[in-house]
């Protein structure tokens, strides 16, 4: 198999893909050793996707975790799926609607849902042909979507379970309503945006006395007519007389309470607060220990109804501006405040959200959290990295009852039926109207009409997936899974939610087997350039096809892994995937190279074989890089595994050992197959290695080296056994012999880098160490020790003065000095070097001052801080560089004057 002169992704990722899918690698492998399972469950993206590159970037995660899981040895199963989504789902198909001037309500609910479907089968499901682009590697044979017949019969399931144990209720209960959508969404579901606005003052008179008058501050004046009360802190004096009478509200001449509360803030506005129990959470709470009454003065569109008396259908923002100008005009305005706060805003339709007291149905949430308290610290579940254990622990910890209805058709319609005088039932299967009800006898007359939370599915995901509620094959082997890597926003609105399902509905399992997952890893948040979070209405979103199409899908993946810390948010812009492409063109180029040359006889690849320093070197160095990238991929460090990798390859193997083995491939004897071998050794262990991280490129590779080796047939990389480091050993004499010539050609680099000289110009130079073991690997590896540093000669002492018209390069207790020819000019060479030592003594100074900060020291990142101090110590070693070449090239220069 020929390769071209580089890399082309688009020349061979649908092709592999393809041969991928053929292969059944993506399905879980029968004849795993001891039958081991691996198991990871997508996060389902929306059906009405796209990619982003925060699912770039997550799904790149599990793709490198199941690759390296699958080349291991287990029965490794990744599951792919979609959610319904509700909400979103609904919007997207009524503003089609809309904009040909139809509604739902004209259409009937049957309509409506079958023109949902339509649209999902035409629609949905892109944002997975694009993950495969990506390369993920799910069993697309086991591809789901929340509302599916069997998904939906869990669903029913978990809810009349619930039902039987007393779990599920309907009451009313203060909720969050969209207005623009027409439904009640979840606390999880609301964003908090800051909004500049008007804090309004007031004035409430005093029943019987209306000369005297409380003053109140609300940023909500239109919700003044569901106030059924005025509250104050009971120790503050300005109140204390007034506590226990009534003020009038104003246009409605109603008579509400003062009340005294321990909750009121003194110091905000008046210290008087108006008390709306139905539009306000607080209020609710307040209203409930003082028994005021509950007036709802909203519509379910968001206007105002009878109880707003003359403002009664209008909007908020119009009886907002009638009220404010009115009660100036009545002399009850006292004043106005510009503020910024933050206003709750829906996720999904992004309005306001309207606190109101709506008949929902609700989960009992507190039995259901205790277990899952419980597998947090007891360690049944582990979260990478862990400080998010935290923010798990005080949801779950706080957690209050779970709003699980919406107003809407399409989603899993709650399986509550009523009879003829309104009595509910839950049912696992369907109640025909006129069909006896369970309970009564009397006839079934209609079904609930809201539908669930589209969480009230997707928490039973990793086992609902596997065929629960049934006791399947599936279920068996592959439940609990191993691990999940998700988004920090859905903690709590998913995984804890999964967490509390698995123990309560797997309950034919062990207490210990019950947690569906044993490690949660929240990947990073993709920010742009500037550091902001990326958005369709930012318009600062990268797009992951655009990427893969420029650079290909292994550069986007790479990149994505090689940039993000664990547990750091990662910067991004277009160019940064330069890096991923220009590396895997350099894994190509060096693969090409040692194609070409396996044509002669070929060592076996062994330390044992090993005939030279450098390849006893790079062998050792692969043994190492191989069992810390193993370790790495198994505590999900995915970045420092890619790390490591990305070093070895570029830096030891290719920019090292390729160029030490260049030379030898026209030797025939064993000399030259030593290299052969150890180049083909080191080569397919890579590939195997960078395979989760960079499957096509890994896998083009591997098929053209096995057709050079003449070993064609043989499995595909992604199915390929994980490099076991058999034959290979550690060796730290060669390592440490290595690094003795590594340390000669940076300093030389090093000089040729202060001096501009050409990198490829040949020099002479002297070598200095009092260290005779160093002397001595300088004498026995000169011939490669000089090919690499570009030096015609060289001499090596214990000690040594600094010659003429030389410059010095420094490496540990070895001193380089390079002899300059005669066409350097000195004083030029020393004025450059002078600016550039007071570049960096500015930027030495600024670091300083830095890390002596306590309070960055304190505040900042621990890998930020350690990345300052070694800026701050390659710093000083320039500088100390640049001293002692400007004290010689002073001398240089006036010798030569």
């Amino acid at each position: 198999m020929e390769l071209s002169t580089r890399y082309e992704p688009e020349a061979h990722e649908g092709r592999i893909y393809a041969a991928w899918d053929a292969s059944g690698g993506f399905q879980p492998r029968a004849d795993a050793p001891g039958g081991r399972t691996f198991t990871v469950m997508i996060p389902p993206p929306n059906v009405t996707g796209v990619l982003h590159m925060g699912h770039a970037l997550n799904n790149t995660i599990q793709d490198v975790v199941i690759r390296h899981r699958r080349m291991c040895g287990f029965r490794a199963l990744w599951v792919p799926g979609t959610d319904h989504a509700g909400i979103a789902t609904q919007a997207v198909v009524e503003k089609r609607l809309f904009a040909e001037g139809k509604t739902r309500e004209e259409m009937g609910r049957e309509a409506f849902l079958k023109e949902v479907w339509d649209w999902c089968d035409t629609h949905g499901g892109k944002i997975l042909e694009q993950l495969r682009r990506l390369g993920a590697s799910c069993d697309w044979s086991r591809t789901r979507f929340t509302l599916e017949e069997d998904m939906s019969r869990a669903v029913r399931e978990a809810f009349v379970r619930l039902w039987e144990k007393g779990l599920v209720y309907r009451g009313a209960r203060l909720v969050n309503w969209d207005c623009k959508l027409g439904t009640a969404v979840s606390d999880d579901e609301i964003e908090y945006v800051p909004q500049k606005s008007k804090l309004w003052y007031l004035r409430y008179p005093l029943e019987g006395d209306a000369s005297r008058h409380v003053v109140v501050a609300t940023t909500r004046p239109e919700s003044m007519f569901g106030d059924t009360g005025v509250a104050v802190h009971p120790d503050d004096e300005r109140y204390a007389d007034l506590v226990g009478k009534n003020v009038v509200l104003p246009f409605l001449d109603r008579a509400i309470p003062l009340v005294a509360d321990d909750t009121v803030d003194p110091a905000y506005g008046t210290g008087a607060v108006k008390v709306t129990p139905g539009h306000d959470p607080a209020d609710y709470e307040r209203g409930h220990r003082h028994g005021l009454p509950i007036v709802n003065v909203l519509n379910k569109d968001g206007t105002l109804n009878e109880e707003a008396g003359p403002f009664a259908g209008k909007s908020r923002e119009a009886a907002r501006k009638e009220v404010v100008a009115q009660l100036d005009e009545l002399g009850l305005l006292e004043k106005t405040e510009q503020i910024e706060h933050n206003v709750p805003v829906s996720d999904r339709s992004k309005t306001a959200i309207e606190p109101l007291v709506s008949e929902q149905w609700f989960v009992k949430m507190q039995p259901l959290a205790e277990p899952a308290i419980a597998a947090v610290k007891d360690g049944a579940l582990r979260f990478t990295p862990e400080r998010w254990s935290k923010v798990y622990l005080d949801w779950l910890e706080n957690v209050q009852d779970w709003c699980i209805s919406r107003q809407l058709w399409w989603g899993h319609r709650i399986p509550v039926w009523y009879d003829e005088d309104g009595v509910p039932v839950a049912s696992r299967d369907e109640l025909e109207p006129g069909a006896p009800h369970p309970k009564t006898g009397k006839p079934i007359v209609r079904q609930d009409d809201d539908v669930l939370d589209t969480w009230a599915s997707s928490w039973l995901w990793p086992f609902a997936t596997l065929g629960w509620p049934d006791r399947t094959d599936d279920l068996a082997s592959f439940y609990p899974t191993q691990f999940l890597a998700t988004a920090r926003e859905i903690i709590y609105l998913w995984v804890a939610r999964m967490v509390m399902a698995g123990y309560e509905f797997l309950d034919h399992l062990p207490a210990e087997q019950r947690c569906p997952f044993d490690v949660c890893h929240i990947n990073a948040t993709v920010l742009d350039a500037k550091g902001r979070r990326m958005s369709k209405s930012a318009g600062n979103g990268i797009d992951p096809i655009e990427m893969i199409e420029q650079y290909g899908a292994d550069a986007v993946r790479f990149s994505l892994i090689l940039l993000t810390k664990e547990g750091q948010d990662t910067k991004l812009a277009p160019d940064r995937f330069e890096q991923g492409w220009r590396f895997a063109n350099k894994v190509w180029n060096a693969a090409r190279f040692v194609l070409l040359s396996l044509g002669g006889e070929r060592g076996d690849g062994t330390s044992a074989a090993a005939v030279r320093l450098e390849d006893r070197w790079i062998l050792s160095r692969l043994a190492t890089v191989r069992a810390e990238v193993s370790t790495a991929l198994e505590q999900y460090h995915l970045n420092e595994a890619a790390t490591t990798l990305y070093r070895f390859v570029w830096n030891d193997f290719c920019d090292w050992y390729v160029e030490l083995a260049k030379p030898r491939m026209a030797d025939e004897g064993a000399d030259g197959a030593a290299a052969r071998g150890t180049l083909a050794r080191v080569l397919r262990d890579s590939l195997a290695l960078l395979h989760p991280f960079a499957p096509y490129v890994t896998e083009v590779l591997w098929e053209a080296l096995h057709d050079t080796l003449g070993e064609a047939g043989g499995p595909m990389l992604m199915n390929a056994a994980w490099p076991d480091g058999a034959g290979l050993a550690a060796d730290a004499d060669a390592e440490r012999e290595m690094g003795v010539i590594q340390d000669l050609v940076g300093a030389v680099r090093s000089v040729r880098a202060l001096t501009s000289i050409g990198e490829r110009k040949p020099l002479r130079a002297v070598l200095a160490c009092e260290d005779p073991e160093v002397r001595r690997v300088l004498d026995e590896h000169g011939a490669s020790a000089r090919a690499l540093a570009h030096l015609e000669d060289y001499d090596v002492v214990a000690t040594a003065e600094r010659p003429a018209r030389s410059a010095v390069g420094l490496a540990g207790s070895l001193q380089v000095f390079v002899v300059l020819g005669e066409d350097v000019d000195f004083q030029a060479l020393s004025e450059v070097l002078a600016r550039r030592a007071d570049k960096v003594r500015g930027g030495l100074a600024g670091l300083d001052k830095k890390l002596s900060n306590a309070g960055f020291l304190d505040r900042a990142d621990p890998d930020v801080v350690a990345g300052e101090r070694e800026r701050r110590d390659k710093l000083a070693a320039e500088l100390a560089l640049l001293e002692r070449n400007l004290d010689g090239l002073e001398q240089g220069s006036a010798a030569g004057s």
